[in-house]
């Protein structure tokens, strides 16, 4: 079984082999619909046809403690979340961390289809959890794509902007900004 030291620890554990070189960088405000729905932005959609035949999983977004991040959800390709997964199942149940994480990735996880529109329609179970409105940001996270309450999402910003706290920058190692 895998120790799991910390939450963040198991996104360096995977690779991208199954889904080739598919990567999500940048943001864009998108908007809900009546009916629970937002449209993936184009620059996204081919990529998303392509290499994972439409079908994503949303999640509750977490942080380093393992709780779940207000107002934000992480949107995986099929492919990518099926690597995470297996990553995951290795953790031992009998590390409270380890199922305190599985509790909220796997069992609020949910696959969904984009349509040919190009839309997901998100769970109203995910919705709800994250505050989701009319206006939110999706922002690429290279393997995967946060989705945030638009509010909750500059909140966000505006503390990293205001926060000196330089804990866990080592772990960057030698990256050259």
């Amino acid at each position: 079984m895998a120790d799991l030291g910390s939450s963040a620890d198991i996104f360096s554990g995977y690779s991208h082999s199954l889904w080739g070189n598919l990567l999500f960088i940048g943001n864009a405000t998108v908007n809900l619909d009546e009916k629970g729905r937002f449209a993936i932005p184009t620059r996204y959609r081919e990529g998303v046809q392509d290499k994972c035949d439409c079908k994503l999983v949303v999640t509750v977004a977490i942080n380093e403690r393992g709780a779940g991040i207000e107002g934000c959800l992480w949107i995986y390709p099929l492919p990518a979340w099926l690597e995470f997964q297996d990553t995951i199942k290795k953790f031992s149940d009998l590390n409270r961390k380890a199922v305190k994480l599985k509790r909220f990735l796997i069992g609020y996880a949910t696959e969904c289809e984009m349509d040919a529109q190009g839309r997901l329609l998100l769970p109203e179970m995910l919705r709800k959890f994250a505050k989701l409105d009319k206006k939110m940001i999706l922002v690429g996270q290279l393997n995967r794509f946060e989705l945030w309450n638009e509010d909750a999402f500059y909140k966000a910003l505006e503390d990293f902007k205001d926060n000196d706290d330089i804990e866990g920058l080592e772990a960057l190692g030698d990256i050259s900004f």
